[in-house]
């Protein structure tokens, strides 16, 4: 039977099933911590994190932007993860799939950008896999990939 995954807000009954969830150590490098970017949405008003569920259990963590460098219209996906113990089973691709359909859905959408490690050759495809075209690397050193609007597939 497929797993059904959701989206979820990370509010004060669910946030330390969140912050607990840890990286591999070969995988730590390329992602700040949920607590760390739970802490920013609290601080960053147009930061937004959703919890991954899935089968209605805590399964993975994203914090995205609704106006990436002040700019209306540009989202910016900043955090991607799915728990270590649950990766390589379906998960993280049903819930970017809900995350570019929530973001499509928003009315000023112009453009959604990823950052990741130019390194992180796992995330390249998984997000080449969406459309997101490489554009860049930030001045933090994190490849910048995009997609607009008219380029989401339903994947």
């Amino acid at each position: 039977m497929a797993a059904h995954v959701t989206l979820q807000d990370i509010d004060e009954d669910n946030f330390e099933s969140f912050m607990d969830m840890e990286l591999p150590e070969h995988q730590r490098d390329y992602l700040d911590s949920n607590a760390y970017s739970i802490a920013q949405s609290k601080f960053y008003p147009d930061f937004f994190t959703h919890g991954i569920y899935c089968d209605g259990e805590p399964a993975g963590f994203l914090l995205y932007d609704c106006r990436a460098d002040d700019v209306p219209g540009l989202y910016g996906i900043y955090r991607f993860m799915v728990d270590y113990p649950l990766q390589g089973k379906g998960i993280g691709r049903k819930a970017m799939a809900l995350l570019l359909a929530e973001l499509r859905a928003k009315p000023d959408v112009q453009r959604i950008i990823i950052y990741y490690k130019p390194d992180n050759a796992v995330a390249r495809e998984f997000y080449r896999s969406f459309g997101f075209h490489e554009c860049g690397i930030d001045e933090e050193g994190e490849m910048i990939a995009e997609i607009i609007p008219s380029g989401f597939a339903d994947q």
